[in-house]
């Protein structure tokens, strides 16, 4: 059987077989094997889907049911509003973008700086700024918003 999942934005499809070599190690925390190599990812979830943390970089994801093909197309297309949210409590140290500025698809957005580490987050399709909810020096919680796009 094939799933589909929207990774930033795009359709992939991913045998479930696969998922047989994805184990939870912790809460939120998962050991994947694939090609040989072992990996760490850290999910999330946000009003969106989910954000995954893997080798230093982030993506928003959404497995889309089959039996909803009418849905997942729309969202495959880039419909809607997406929230932009902070994967974990930190700091803001730079906006790159300003309300109405039009956005591809991972372009940065905003840097937060957690754990002594500056995390970019990226639009995960194209669109529009349609509201920023932080300032530079703004002090962020996990799951808080800080770019809306429509």
């Amino acid at each position: 059987m094939k799933l589909q999942i929207l990774v930033d934005g795009a359709p992939v499809e991913v045998d479930a077989d696969l998922l047989n070599d994805v184990v939870e190690v912790e809460p939120g925390v998962y050991s994947i094997l694939y090609g040989g190599r072992s990996y760490e990812a850290r999910v999330t979830r946000s009003p969106d889907g989910l954000n995954v943390d893997t080798g230093g970089r982030r993506v928003s994801a959404e497995v889309v049911d089959p039996r909803e093909r009418n849905r997942g197309a729309k969202r495959a297309l880039g419909g809607g509003r997406q929230n932009i949210t902070s994967p974990m409590p930190g700091k803001v140290i730079r906006l790159l973008v300003s309300e109405g500025d039009a956005v591809e698809a991972g372009q940065g957005l905003v840097v937060v700086e957690a754990m002594k580490m500056q995390n970019e987050m990226k639009a995960a399709r194209p669109g529009k700024v349609a509201e920023i909810r932080v300032r530079d020096g703004d002090t962020v919680g996990a799951g808080d918003t800080l770019v809306v796009l429509t």
